[in-house]
């Protein structure tokens, strides 16, 4: 018989090779059980000692001196994500923008390489900005945007996506860890059906940096670009990163023509000439601040190491998906129970999912909710214990049997 005690997870905690790094981070409020870290990470204590560092000497004493050794900030930064966490050797990623600029600058970059192609690939279940970014481009250009549609839960049919892709794709991108259930794709095949047409790839890593292995250099993946305020704990509103494949740079240029994309930046000449490296896909001065901020949280995951990493979340979520099977008879797994298909959250459905997660709230446990009606889990390797987990699904057992969650609000709120 399955052992469900609390003991199990305690025991299970006090074998976790990854537990001493719990203590890096800030926990002020030691009750609170945090599952939300796939939306935003906690906040590293080293972080917190640099931005302060950042701000009290190097700015505040500092003034502009300090540009001799921020001005390299997002590349050094970008090495660090690129070799600890994305398998990418240097030069060729960089901490710069919002995930939805940089995703945009590289889909422009891509489409301007295929300019006899007129379609671009995508899923139904892509997370919006990226959507709306490819719809965008499809209406100013004259594109076609061929929409694939996914599972909800399971996530992309790899067959469907071969059917999609042919001779006139100038560009597939796609999401690596679904926003909403989970499922993970198979990167290297994605690379060969989009390489297999001439197609372009450009991956979103926003759920999947950090927590899962990426293999970019080995797989052949052509850009990438994700996130950091979610994994990699660099803060809200983190800037992001973008990667392209070093062979790629000099035939790719991006749209926003910036002084910090630009040869010999502080000549000021009169036109622009990108430099040869992945700066020339940076535009304007970085945000200093947060980009050091972001280097902190690379450092602990780096520490940490994305095979324990993975190892600790494909554990994290099989166990809480074991104590959902046993203990939510009317929650709906939606997310794959293969640990080969999912990232590092678990996606549970039921029709007051949103009155659910209210529920948690006020039991001192931070989920989120996504639309139409999924219970999102997202237990981050790093912070995240085998007791948070057990105590979380206790709790959502007792909401359920005693429909406690019926004195919340059925109607979302903006932010969910």
């Amino acid at each position: 018989m399955t052992d469900l005690s609390r003991e199990r997870a305690a025991a299970l905690d006090a074998a976790d090779p990854l537990a001493s790094l719990r203590d890096a981070f800030v926990h002020d409020d030691r009750g609170l059980i945090y599952l939300d870290g796939n939306s935003l990470g906690r906040l590293p204590k080293a972080g917190a000692e640099r931005i302060a560092q950042v701000v009290r000497e190097e700015w505040g004493a500092g003034l502009v001196r300090s540009w001799s050794h921020w001005v390299d900030l997002p590349t050094r930064t970008g090495d660090l994500i690129g070799s600890a966490l994305l398998g990418a050797a240097p030069g060729q990623v960089a901490v710069s923008d919002s995930t939805t600029v940089n995703l945009y600058k590289l889909a422009v970059a891509a489409l301007d390489a295929r300019p006899d192609r007129t379609v671009i690939v995508t899923d139904d279940d892509n997370f919006p900005t990226d959507r709306y970014v490819f719809e965008g481009l499809a209406a100013q250009r004259g594109l076609e945007l061929r929409v694939v549609r996914s599972d909800i839960d399971e996530g992309l049919d790899l067959d469907a996506l071969r059917d999609a892709v042919d001779e006139t794709t100038a560009l597939v991108s796609l999401s690596h860890v679904a926003y909403r259930s989970g499922a993970l794709l198979d990167m290297a095949t994605v690379n060969e059906i989009a390489h297999g047409a001439g197609a372009l790839i450009l991956w979103d890593l926003c759920h999947s940096a950090g927590a899962v292995p990426v293999e970019l250099d080995a797989t052949g993946a052509d850009l990438a670009v994700g996130c950091t305020y979610k994994y990699l704990n660099g803060g809200p509103g983190a800037p992001a990163f973008l990667y392209v494949r070093g062979e790629l740079r000099s035939g790719l240029r991006q749209p926003i023509w910036g002084w910090f994309g630009q040869r010999d930046q502080f000549e000021m000449g009169p036109s622009y000439d990108p430099v040869r490296g992945v700066e020339r896909f940076l535009t304007g001065t970085p945000a200093v601040v947060a980009v050091a901020a972001v280097e902190e949280g690379v450092r602990l995951l780096a520490e940490a190491g994305i095979g324990r990493l993975r190892t600790k979340g494909v554990a994290l979520t099989g166990y809480l998906i074991e104590l959902a099977g046993a203990w939510l008879p009317a929650v709906t797994l939606a997310t794959p129970v293969d640990p080969a298909r999912r990232g590092s959250h678990v996606s549970l459905c039921h029709p007051e999912a949103w009155r659910l997660a209210q529920a948690l709230i006020e039991e001192n446990v931070i989920p989120d909710y996504r639309a139409p009606d999924r219970l999102r889990l997202g237990p981050a390797p790093i912070t995240t214990r085998f007791t948070d987990v057990w105590d979380a699904l206790d709790r959502l057992r007792r909401i359920v049997d005693d429909k406690t969650y019926e004195r919340f609000p059925a109607e979302p709120s903006r932010v969910t």
